[in-house]
């Protein structure tokens, strides 16, 4: 079995790592976009694209009806739905499949069951994975559950049964303060996921977070691809990541991997996912959820292993079986992901809206740039503020780190603003750098963050325009004889010279 033709279900970086990954399968890559990105340009390295006539998230890359129509029209055999918008929806994957178009992901079966935390955690219990002490609250009155929340000692965290990304989600300190709580985090649970049933754990504020990554085949074949350490994030949002964790001995690595791997066997995964596990200083890990999708922050396990996860979901969804066993995958040298954001750390992180009027992304040995942005991009209100993924690879954590620096040093992303600064200061602060990495290490550290003078973009590109002309801090040369002979003029780093060509 082989696909011919898939869409992408998705925009930005993602669809455009999608696109990438078809054009090495030799797969003509479908594109969709909606009218704020209909001049993007993460859409000329799809094959074909197909407007989505809306503006909202909700019209356009949420509209199941809309997306499988174009589906149709185009003649695709796969859908591949990235991260994000319906990249966990039980219903898209059923509709897929009732078209007759394989879904790039797992079963809608393992869609739900996963989806459901109350669920997870059930299933995770009959197969040895540790869990958090804590209750399912769905048949539960409010004054049952403040008194099981009691029961279980303060703080406990009341979060929603479906969903992620932190939506939905309340930790309470003191009984008085609970049901409250628990009617915010109900409220909200039904506005973003049309489901207010809750789930009450014991809230653990001194821990890490670790995820592996597995994947799974049509021909009951699981396996794990490491972890990653995933502990700075800003409101359950992460920012930073990086594989191998700085915090995990190689014994309780395998134990975590493989239940890891036991919770996906329960429930017949195929495709990639994650399993997310939360882990104490002391090393107790109990599991967070499972994301039944390809994560934003992949490509640091895919050049820690070597394996393509894109490509390995297409070729899986196929009917491929894996190409590699357990005993093949090792974890070599170490990866860092930085998010790029246009926010405003130091407002706030209020969003920042408006055209790049210039992006220079980093390049160099060890540096990967997952982007969708050029030069003249919109930043839009209506969809995430995330720009670009920067990854660094070193032979160690410290080579990571070093180069992780220059590369957020030589990045450059003018007319918005962006969580550079931030970033940097993150990679410098000395406990990151030792791989103290509590999920509180922001509140810990960088609570009171102010970020650094700003200078205006035409200050900025005054300077870089110097610095193009005159080679500031570059060696002179004279015209002087080398040999015998006179150097060309247009070698020459200072004057009225051929730019382009000397650089």
């Amino acid at each position: 079995m082989s696909f011919s033709k898939l869409l992408v279900a998705n925009r930005g970086e993602i669809a455009r790592r999608i696109f990438r990954a078809c054009r090495e399968l030799n797969i003509v890559a479908i594109g969709i976009y909606s009218e704020p990105d209909a001049d993007a340009t993460w859409l000329d390295e799809a094959d074909e694209i197909y407007p989505l006539h809306g503006i909202s998230a909700a019209e356009t890359y949420l509209n199941i009806e809309k997306i499988l129509e174009i589906a149709e029209t185009a003649g695709v055999e796969a859908i591949h739905p990235g991260y994000g918008f319906l990249s966990e929806n039980e219903g898209f994957a059923a509709a897929c499949s009732a078209r007759g178009i394989k879904f790039v992901g797992p079963s809608p079966e393992a869609i739900r069951l996963m989806g459901s935390k109350a669920e997870a955690r059930r299933i995770a219990a009959d197969a040895g994975v540790p869990v958090t002490p804590g209750v399912d609250g769905q048949s539960m009155s409010s004054e049952a559950l403040q008194k099981a929340a009691v029961d279980m000692g303060y703080p406990v965290m009341v979060k929603a049964s479906a969903g992620g990304g932190g939506k939905g989600m309340r930790i309470v300190y003191r009984e008085k303060d609970f049901l409250d709580a628990l009617a915010a985090a109900k409220q909200e649970a039904l506005s973003s996921f049309g489901d207010d049933h809750i789930v009450l754990e014991r809230y653990l504020p001194e821990i890490h977070h670790i995820e592996v990554q597995i994947l799974g085949d049509e021909h009951g074949h699981i396996v794990h691809l490491f972890e990653r350490e995933c502990s700075i994030q800003r409101r359950h949002q992460k920012i930073i990541e990086e594989s191998p964790s700085p915090n995990l001995t190689p014994e309780l690595r395998e134990q975590i991997c493989s239940a890891a791997v036991r919770l996906a066997a329960a429930v017949g995964y195929t495709s990639a996912g994650t399993v997310e596990f939360m882990m104490t200083p002391s090393g107790e890990f109990y599991l967070l959820e499972m994301n039944t999708r390809l994560q934003v922050e992949h490509p640091v396990t895919e050049w820690v292993t070597g394996i393509d996860l894109a490509q390995w979901q297409i070729r899986i969804a196929a009917g491929e079986p894996l190409g590699f066993k357990q005993s093949d995958l090792h974890q070599n040298g170490h990866a860092v992901e930085c998010r790029l954001y246009a926010e405003d750390p130091a407002r706030g992180f209020l969003p920042s809206i408006g055209q790049i009027t210039r992006y220079d992304p980093p390049k160099g040995l060890g540096i990967r740039v997952d982007d969708g942005i050029a030069s003249g991009s919109e930043v839009t209100p209506y969809y995430d503020p995330m720009l670009a993924k920067i990854i660094t690879f070193g032979q160690d954590r410290p080579h990571a780190l070093r180069r992780m620096a220059l590369a957020l040093a030589q990045t450059v992303v003018l007319g918005v603003t962006t969580n550079l600064d931030y970033l940097q200061a993150i990679l410098a602060e000395p406990n990151f750098a030792a791989g103290e990495t509590l999920t509180r290490y922001l509140e810990d550290y960088f609570v009171e963050w102010t970020g650094v003078p700003e200078l205006s973009d035409d200050l900025l590109l005054a300077l870089g325009a110097a610095e193009t002309l005159f080679g500031e801090g570059r060696p002179r040369r004279t015209l002087t004889p080398t040999n015998g002979e006179i150097q060309d003029v247009w070698d020459l780093p200072t004057g009225w010279r051929n730019v382009k060509n000397s650089q």
